[in-house]
């Protein structure tokens, strides 16, 4: 029996018409991968909702890992995250919020470890000759406060899964699209997070 890994991308935000994360994660859904079967779910790019949704997947799946997926439009290597922060700011959301020093949870850490294998992870990436560099800030947009609700919901409920955040380059399609921004094809993007899954099933089998 295989073990179930979340995964989830989010909805097209800001200028970003497209979001090579929720193709990969529609492409990946229901496939096996390692030990885990893939459960694909699209967040919205909603400070209010996204958190939510999340946690009520979690309860929903009771999966053994959760990925989520982030468009990091601008990089140019696959960054999987190191820490989460405590923390709301930044541009507005797709309903029009606009956080500013918010905090997440009024007794949550002030900052979260992924507890994914992410070296394990970058160095696998490396040999398969993909870049990839652990990145030690998720930023204080969707994709950290995601990142640190499932940490959050892991310690708080005494469920130590295996739980974290990778931000991806832009695609091609979206990069012709917006202009000058680094970007990977649809093929390399999907291989280096199903390379990052295979390695988070060696590293817990």
């Amino acid at each position: 029996m295989t073990k179930k890994l979340l995964l989830t991308g989010f909805e097209p935000f800001l200028d970003f018409t497209i979001n090579p994360t929720m193709k990969i994660a529609e492409e990946l859904d229901g496939t096996t991968i390692g030990d885990y079967t893939v459960y694909s779910h699209i967040l919205s790019v909603d400070f209010h909702k996204a958190g939510k949704q999340l946690l009520q997947l979690i309860d929903d799946t009771k999966p053994d890992a959760v990925i989520s997926l982030g468009l990091a439009g601008g990089r140019f290597k696959i960054n999987p995250e190191r820490i989460a922060i405590n923390v709301n700011d930044g541009p507005k959301d797709n309903q029009g919020h606009k956080p500013e020093n918010e905090v997440i949870w009024e007794d949550g850490a002030d900052g979260l470890f992924s507890t994914l294998p992410i070296s394990k992870m970058v160095k696998q990436l490396k040999a398969r000759g993909l870049p990839a560099e652990i990145s030690n800030t998720a930023g204080t947009y969707l994709c950290n406060h995601v990142m640190y609700q499932a940490l959050h919901y892991t310690k708080t409920n005494n469920k130590p899964f295996p739980a974290g955040f990778i931000h991806i380059p832009a695609s091609h399609e979206l990069a012709i699209e917006h202009g000058k921004i680094p970007s990977w094809s649809h093929d390399d993007l999907k291989r280096a997070v199903m390379i990052c899954m295979e390695t988070l099933s060696e590293a817990n089998g």
